[in-house]
């Protein structure tokens, strides 16, 4: 292969949205977003605009997306909305664009929010829609895509069908996600396959996990059909809160590696990767990094 990936980096909100072992404050999060930037990230989840109460650790948002958004206007910044306050919030702190997470299979949704996908579809396409007219970015996850934690295997129909409406609605990229990290290769790659199909593959992302040790795996499954974006972890941080035995994202450096090896461009920095790896263990106080990281250590 001779052509780019792009990673969209997580670790500002998925990788630390659960983190309680640790405070995390402001300062250490922008300071780990200035060592992504430097190591040539230039698509960063910052945040989520939701209820501090229901996720104190992202009770900064605003500050983090406002200062973000001001000292890097070159990098792709998202935050995190479910509904339209945390949408209004968003853009009255920089945004310009944003993610929604729609979680697919009922069991899973109701033991997030107590709603279904069904029920939360129209407010999704209103903030849509309403973002659209205000000209911010959207990306739409589909959370769950292809196992439930409660009730097992996903249709890919019943995915196909929010992820038509959500196009329709003008989602710019849809991203189907496996927030349990139980997917396997060959079913991610049939759901991406059909996605590619229907919306066409630069439209789409990958969000995945590590559970099971397939997330690289999985990330190759996506390459192979053409998916040129997909979500990574500095360090594997991040987990999910609300699927049992959920472990942490696809880890950044890891993914770089692969795309090194494939011959996939990133404008990563696999050593400065290590070095915001080692600059902000000492914030999560214990050990962190990938699969790889252990390698890369020891060949140094």
């Amino acid at each position: 292969m001779n052509d780019r990936l792009r990673i969209c980096e997580v670790s500002p909100r998925d990788g630390l949205q659960n983190e309680t072992l640790a405070p995390i404050n402001t300062v250490d999060k922008l300071r780990l977003i200035d060592s992504l930037v430097a190591a040539g990230l230039d698509y960063i989840e910052l945040t989520a605009f939701v209820s501090p109460k229901a996720v104190p650790m992202m009770a900064d948002a605003a500050d983090v997306m406002a200062a973000v958004r001001e000292k890097y206007p070159q990098v792709h910044t998202t935050g995190l909305v479910f509904n339209e306050k945390g949408y209004q919030n968003a853009v009255a702190a920089g945004a310009n664009a944003i993610a929604l997470v729609l979680i697919v299979p009922d069991a899973l949704s109701k033991s997030n929010s107590g709603k279904t996908a069904a029920e939360w579809i129209d407010t999704y396409t209103a903030l849509i829609q309403q973002a659209k007219g205000d000209q911010v970015w959207v990306r739409a996850y589909l959370a769950g895509a292809w196992v439930c934690p409660f009730s097992g295997p996903v249709e890919s129909e019943t995915v196909l069908h929010y992820a038509d409406v959500l196009a329709d609605a003008g989602a710019d990229e849809l991203c189907p996600t496996d927030p349990i990290g139980h997917a396997h290769p060959a079913q991610v790659e049939a759901l991406l396959s059909a996605m590619a199909q229907r919306y066409g593959a630069e439209r789409l992302a990958v969000h995945l996990h590590d559970t099971l040790a397939f997330g690289l795996a999985n990330a190759y499954a996506a390459l192979r059909v053409g998916v040129r974006t997909i979500d990574a972890s500095l360090g594997g941080l991040g987990g999910c809160p609300f699927a049992p035995g959920a472990a942490g994202n696809l880890a950044t450096e890891d993914l770089v590696l692969l795309a090194d090896k494939m011959g996939l461009e990133t404008g990563v920095s696999l050593d400065q990767l290590h070095q915001a790896i080692e600059a902000f263990t000492p914030v999560m106080g214990r050990v962190i990094g990938g699969r790889s990281r252990a390698w890369y250590l020891s060949d140094r």
